[in-house]
């Protein structure tokens, strides 16, 4: 996923977008945070892609529209670089749609766009029959949102009407947030997790059921998907992360079948910024190969075999150092899942 943007003309209550990220101006390529640096930019962009096998590349912010020369340029280097079947879907609201906006996103080579009405006002709906001439697929997605099934309907009536060259729509299990500030609005508004092992809303995969029954009574033309969270989570993210382990992985890692990494970790508190000087008497000291000690200059950390960081805990603690047993996802942020400290 490329977020291009944090910035946006709306403020939905139930926005995913994580508080460090909305309202900014920077990049992600997946957990990857962009150089300010353009070219550089560029580079790191078309690295994640190769990490990843990306077939295919999905651009959402905020509202990729808010920055549209970054998101234009982007999707041409994605063609340029992978080929006209590099597919690239991209997702946006409709406040900042124009005859000229889908022009010069059809130039750059978008295969696809997804648009997210605001279900509450229904001021911009008209923009989508400006779609009809853009020569990719259209669709809608949108989050089912309990107690919001009238709005829902009036959007789908709608599309049935005006808009028979939209392609799809995808429903959205509505989950809450990791985001403390958005999980409590989400609760604040009554909204509760429909289990207590789950963030997704009670009552939002029902509503959907409902609704595609709606457009089966209605014979309308497009084509309606239901997104659950445990689908986002279990399968989306999981190929996502098995594929990037698979080439991101040290020899020594070992590798779940979820795509997660387990490999020893030396990290140093007491030595600071010295832990990289640290390197080379341990090699000698433990005597090892330097593809067996690897200096996380990220995280400045040291990363080896966790049956070697069991094996010579007690030497490295004398160092200073503290061993430990890491889970982590082959992500480039790196984030522990599970740590055993030895």
């Amino acid at each position: 996923m490329l977020f291009v943007t944090g910035l946006c003309p709306r403020r939905c209550f139930y926005c995913p977008v994580s508080e460090h990220k909305f309202g900014t101006d920077d990049v992600y390529a997946d957990e990857w945070k962009l150089s300010k640096d353009p070219a550089q930019a560029d580079q790191e962009l078309l690295e994640e892609c190769r990490l990843i096998e990306a077939k295919g590349a999905g651009i959402t912010g905020g509202d990729p529209l808010a920055t549209l020369a970054k998101t234009t340029h982007y999707i041409q280097l994605l063609k340029k670089q992978f080929g006209k079947s590099f597919h690239i879907h991209l997702y946006t609201s409709l406040n900042l749609l124009t005859q000229k906006t889908l022009e010069q996103l059809h130039d750059a080579g978008l295969d696809e766009i997804r648009f997210h009405p605001d279900l509450q006002d229904s001021k911009f709906w008209e923009r989508l029959i400006l779609t009809k001439q853009f020569c990719g697929d259209v669709g809608i997605e949108i989050p089912a949102i309990p107690g919001l099934e009238k709005e829902t309907r009036a959007l789908l009536d709608f599309l049935g009407t005006n808009c028979p060259h939209i392609r799809f729509i995808n429903f959205n299990e509505l989950e809450f947030s990791d985001t403390e500030a958005k999980h409590y609005t989400l609760g604040e508004k009554g909204f509760v997790p429909k289990d207590r092992y789950s963030y997704a809303v009670k009552g939002s995969a029902e509503m959907t059921f409902k609704l595609m029954q709606y457009c089966r009574k209605k014979q309308f033309p497009f084509s309606v998907y239901f997104c659950t969270s445990k689908l986002k989570d279990a399968v989306q993210l999981r190929e996502r992360l098995k594929r990037r382990a698979k080439n991101v992985a040290l020899p020594f890692d070992e590798i779940t079948k979820d795509g997660v990494l387990i490999r020893g970790v030396l990290t140093g508190s007491n030595v600071g910024g010295n832990i990289l000087s640290l390197r080379a008497s341990l090699l000698k000291l433990l005597n090892l190969q330097e593809h067996e000690l690897v200096y996380d200059p990220q995280k400045n950390r040291l990363l080896m075999d966790k049956k070697l960081v069991k094996k010579h805990k007690k030497m490295v603690k004398q160092l200073g150092l503290t061993p430990s047993i890491v889970a982590e996802y082959p992500t480039w942020d790196a984030m522990e899942v599970e740590i055993d400290f030895l």
